[in-house]
């Protein structure tokens, strides 16, 4: 008789996940434990930005982060597990401009006071999203530390960071030439610009001698430029100093087209002889490199743009007109004045701006930095330090080492309204600048930088600002800091992951994590890139609604290796599901099953018979592969080994082989059989937890269990003396067996509701003994009217035949058999078998393998090969045996 449960005959995720997170957070298990003899473990959320919703690439990082806490917590550590959103700059002012655009409305019309506040209100609605999707993803955060990057407690380890770098000398102001965005006017730094392939042209133009100078017997010379519009700033134009074409020429003087201003030719090692006619325009104001070279030579700097990239009143009769309409209006100019000798098409990349998508200009402009150089040092000194950021995998920490050994300052002041305001001061009268972690007494006689710093500057110090820093004597920050996990994409590691690097060596003299776990992009199925431009993104919500969150996060979690993209299709959510109804099944039928009495937990090992040593074997050595793999962070990997466990070894053959002892008379068997399915089921379900923590809480509720919620449950250890090979070995020669006959059965279309003859010559009496001791299940599942076993056996002419190890297997199905076909069938085999011995001999003779892998490896290779060997002479046998008849 079955027991009554509250499970569908079905698995369906809209059944099991509602309430259950509100259930989790009532319940207070997301928080850290509170047992200071417990060793910490945190993590903290790489804070997404509030400028929408998020995507399946947020959805891949928090369930691996979420993965790692949940096994931790479960372990006993002292977990904690930070969330946090990042207020993002320009990122969201840019939407929340584009929002306001929209009913015809610019942040001037509205004041900075106000539009901040219209940002706060966009902020607050999109946090709100964010805290749905987090729970319809299951994340076991504690909200009670939750932080935002613009908060109180931020904001002062923000100006701490600001004001001590400063009097380090480590931030400076200076007039140089930056990445603009004249869309949402502002400074960009060198990673927060893409480079496009656009079209474009080179415009070949004279530029005449101011006198009687002939070169190449012309009175001009020839300079090729793809940015006309920038010709009014023009102050030289340099060439190398070894380049002995144009010796005679440097010091002379030219006119500036179309605006008659007298410059000079100069010499710099910065122009490349080669490309080109070797001669270029100098325009400092305009160009980094000529920015440098006029430096060196103490050349004006004429800036002909305003902040929006239309043309100022240096520009002359240009003034007013957008920079691409003055670009038009400049080459029709020179065209009718003779000065454009050609149009070159080309196709040439261009800086864009990450956030608005338009073209970056160089920009001339006083701005605030950060000096890299001697931060850097100190962040690649310590990789070669037992205090040394591990990255998984390592190949990404020449990323890293690489940016760091060839940074640039960091201009960090935008030219925006929300962030942090920058920590300065300008005297109104005086000029003098003061720079504070408060505001000068006498306010009203200074007028503060009206700039915010870059939002990479406070989330370098997400780390440990989150924990209470500058305080160093909070709580969270002894206790939890450093952290021991990030788990991000490699497209921040430039961004993110080494400026915190560098900013928590400087503030806290610790790195900022002991690892940290780069995962790759999402993909469509086509290995394409979501993105909302190509219309291929998915929403994981829309899959959560479809499949469930545990689905989801299965895919997800087994997606692919450390570092590797993943690609996103529905045929594998469907497999996702399939496999957690599989689970759903297996747990309603050992559940219904069970007894009032029935324990998870096993029976002496004396009432053990060989299944029940082997499935305890088999999850012994589940667990300690799972746990060993998810400490390498190969998550992958650890839901292989728990699919095949599950699906192979529970669901298909010890489930099914229980059923003679829950269908029979012997009640101890019986009783010790449902345990024993309990307590296997149950340290599944723990296993599954940390990937799919609903289906495991909800299944587990419905079974004997001890404790709330799976959430705070013991995880699973591995005991090395439950681990017998031996019962594995006589197992799988019993599985093999099973599936020999099955095989021979299906090959010949012989139904298993058919009782047929077996035959089973075995090769000794070991293998007589295990097969003659289990005879119950080869009954029961291979069905036989007549069941010989000996070590004599006389192989029938008509017969199909196996050869598994240890035996031979005959089925006399005279009437179902073609001996040529049977013949046939066995010489492919023989092929198998051939190969596998070539293979086992090869990897044996290979000195590098005997000698470097362990033994044990070494062991099971060799019998692997006489196994193979054996099987091979036995089929090549009996095939000599058949062409006889």
């Amino acid at each position: 008789m079955t027991k009554e449960i509250e499970m569908s005959t079905k698995y369906d995720p809209q059944q099991v996940e509602p309430g259950r997170y509100e259930k989790w957070l009532e319940q207070g298990v997301f928080k850290p434990n509170g047992d200071k003899k417990a060793k910490p473990y945190s993590i903290v959320i790489p804070p997404p930005n509030v400028t929408g919703k998020l995507h399946l690439g947020h959805a891949w990082d928090t369930t691996l982060q979420d993965m790692i806490i949940r096994q931790k917590r479960m372990q006993g550590f002292d977990t904690l597990w930070l969330p946090g959103m990042d207020h993002a700059g320009i990122a969201t002012q840019a939407k929340v401009e584009a929002r306001l655009a929209e009913q015809g409305i610019s942040r001037y019309d509205l004041g900075r006071k106000k539009f901040i506040e219209t940002v706060w209100e966009w902020k607050d609605e999109y946090a709100d999203i964010i805290h749905q999707q987090w729970k319809k993803l299951g994340l076991s955060l504690d909200y009670d530390r939750e932080r935002f990057t613009l908060d109180d407690g931020l904001s002062k380890a923000v100006r701490k960071v600001f004001v001590t770098l400063y009097k380090k000398g480590l931030i400076y102001r200076g007039e140089y030439i930056i990445n603009w965005d004249p869309k949402a006017r502002t400074a960009l730094s060198d990673i927060e610009v893409i480079h496009k392939d656009v079209k474009g042209a080179f415009y070949h133009v004279k530029y005449p001698f101011a006198d009687e100078t002939k070169f190449n017997g012309k009175n001009y010379i020839e300079i090729a430029t793809t940015r006309p519009e920038t010709m009014m700033g023009d102050v030289a134009v340099a060439v190398h100093p070894s380049d002995e074409r144009y010796k005679e020429i440097v010091g002379k003087t030219l006119i500036l087209p179309l605006q008659g201003r007298k410059i000079k030719i100069i010499a710099d090692e910065y122009v490349d002889p080669e490309f080109g006619t070797g001669m270029v325009k100098i325009t400092p104001a305009h160009d980094p490199n000529d920015f440098a070279v006029g430096n060196r030579h103490d050349l004006e700097r004429i800036n002909t743009m305003n902040e929006d990239a239309s043309m100022n009143a240096n520009a002359g009769k240009y003034e007013g007109m957008d920079r691409f309409e003055a670009r038009k209006a400049i080459v029709a100019d020179l065209d009718a004045e003779g000065y454009l000798l050609r149009i070159e098409p080309i196709t040439h990349s261009v800086g864009h701006s990450e956030r608005t998508g338009v073209q970056v200009e160089a920009r001339l402009s006083t701005q605030w930095f950060v000096k890299m150089k001697p931060l850097a040092k100190v962040a690649l000194e310590n990789q070669n330090s037992e205090q040394r950021v591990n990255f998984v995998p390592g190949r990404f920490e020449n990323t890293f080492t690489q940016w760091m050994e060839n940074v640039h300052d960091w201009v960090i002041s935008r030219q925006l309204w929300w962030g942090h305001q920058i920590p300065a001061w300008y005297h109104k009268k005086t000029g003098e600048i003061y720079v504070g972690e408060e505001a000068p007494q006498d306010i009203e006689n200074w007028i503060q930088d009206e700039d915010v710093l870059d939002t990479w500057f406070s989330s370098a110090l997400w780390p440990f600002s989150t924990m209470g820093w500058p305080d160093e004597n909070a709580a969270d920050f002894k206790r939890y800091f450093p952290t021991d996990t990030l788990v991000t994409g490699y497209d921040i590691i430039f961004f993110w992951v080494s400026r915190m690097i560098f900013q928590s060596l400087e503030f806290t003299e610790e790195r900022p994590f002991k690892h940290v776990l780069i995962h790759g992009l999402i993909r469509d199925e086509n290995g394409v890139k979501m993105s909302k431009s190509l219309g291929n993104g998915i929403d994981p919500m829309d899959v959560i609604d479809k499949y469930g969150s545990d689905a989801l996060r299965w895919f997800l979690s087994n997606g692919s290796a450390p570092g590797q993209d993943v690609r996103f299709s529905y045929t594998k959510m469907d497999a996702a599901w399939n496999f957690i109804n599989k689970i759903w099944n297996a747990s309603r039928f050992v559940i219904m099953n069970l007894d009032d009495e029935t324990k998870a937990q096993l029976p002496t090992k004396q009432e053990w018979k060989l299944s029940d040593k082997w499935i305890i074997s088999r999850l012994n050595e589940t667990i300690g592969e799972v746990t060993r793999l998810f400490d390498s962070f190969e998550f992958g990997e650890a839901g292989r080994a728990l699919y095949n466990f599950i699906w192979n070894d529970f669901c298909d053959w010890y489930i099914e082989m229980s059923k003679e002892d829950l269908n029979g008379t012997d009640e101890q068997a019986k009783k010790d059989t449902q345990n024993i399915l309990c307590y296997v089921l149950d340290q599944t379900l723990r296993l599954l937890h940390p990937i799919m923590p609903f289906v495991t809480e909800k299944i587990w509720l419905e079974m004997p269990h001890d404790g709330e919620s799976l959430v705070t449950a013991k995880y699973p250890e591995y005991n090395a003396a439950d681990v017998d090979e031996v019962a594995q070995g006589e197992m799988e020669n019993l599985i093999e067996l099973i599936k020999a006959v099955r095989n021979s059965r299906a090959e010949v279309n012989a139904p298993m509701s058919s009782a047929i003859e077996i035959l089973i010559k075995t090769s000794s009496e070991k293998t007589k003994k295990i097969f003659e001791s289990n005879i119950d299940y080869i009954e029961r599942f291979c069905h036989p009217k007549k069941l010989e076993i000996s070590t004599d056996v006389i192989a029938p002419d008509l017969a199909m035949t196996s050869v598994i190890t240890g035996a031979e297997v005959y089925l006399p199905l005279a009437d179902l058999i073609n001996i040529d076909e049977e013949i046939a069938r066995l010489q492919k085999e023989v092929k198998k078998l051939e190969n596998e011995v070539t293979r086992g001999e090869k990897k044996l003779g290979n000195e590098r393998f005997v000698s470097n892998a362990p033994a044990e490896v070494v062991a099971q290779e060799k019998e692997k090969l006489s196994d193979y060997k054996a099987k091979l002479e036995a089929t090549k046998e009996r095939i000599i045996t058949l062409k006889k008849n």
